[in-house]
C-alpha cells in the first residue's frame, strides 16, 4: 500500500524545512559578519589629508576620465596602483612631487595624445590627491583589478 503525504506530514515537512533555512541563513549572516569586521582592507589610516584629496577627487570630475579600481570611465589610466607604478607608494613627498610634476605637465601638447585638463590645483590640493590616490593604491583590493601597466 502506498504511503500518501497527509496534510500533517505536509506541514511538518514545510516548517521544518523553514526552520533548518532559517538556521543556515543565520549562521551565514554571523559568519559574513565576523569576517568584515575582522578583515580590514585600508592600507593606511583614513586621514585628513587623505579625505580632502578625495574631495579633489570628486569636484574635478576626476572618475569622468580615469578608473579607480575598475570604477569610472576608461578614457584615461587606471589610477587604483598608480602610485606603485610611480614607484612612490611608501613616500607621501615623492608622490607628492609625482602629482605636482604631472598636473603642472597636463595639457602635453603632444599631438595625437589624449588631453587631461590643466586643473589649477593648491599645493594643499596636490598633497591630498597624491595622498588619496596613495590610500587607494595600498587598499587591499584582492588583485582587482588586474593592471600592471599604466
Amino acid at each position: 500500500m502506498a504511503e500518501f503525504l497527509t496534510k500533517s506530514r505536509a506541514r511538518n515537512i514545510f516548517y521544518g524545512g523553514s526552520i533548518f533555512f532559517v538556521v543556515v541563513f543565520i549562521a551565514l549572516t554571523v559568519q559574513s559578519h565576523r569576517y568584515v569586521v575582522n578583515t580590514s582592507t585600508a592600507g593606511m589610516p583614513l586621514s585628513e589629508e587623505v579625505t580632502h584629496g578625495k574631495h579633489v577627487w570628486e569636484r574635478n570630475s576626476c572618475i569622468n576620465c580615469h578608473t579607480l579600481h575598475g570604477e569610472g570611465a576608461y578614457f584615461a589610466p587606471e589610477l587604483g596602483n598608480v602610485m606603485t607604478r610611480w614607484g612612490v607608494a611608501d613616500d607621501p613627498e615623492g608622490a607628492y612631487e609625482m602629482m605636482d610634476a604631472w598636473i603642472e605637465a597636463q595639457p602635453s601638447r603632444i599631438e595625437g595624445r589624449r588631453q587631461m585638463p590643466y586643473f589649477e590645483l593648491s599645493e594643499e590640493d596636490k598633497r591630498g590627491l597624491a595622498e588619496f590616490l596613495r590610500w587607494a593604491d595600498q587598499t587591499d583590493t584582492q588583485g582587482w583589478p588586474p593592471n600592471d601597466a599604466g
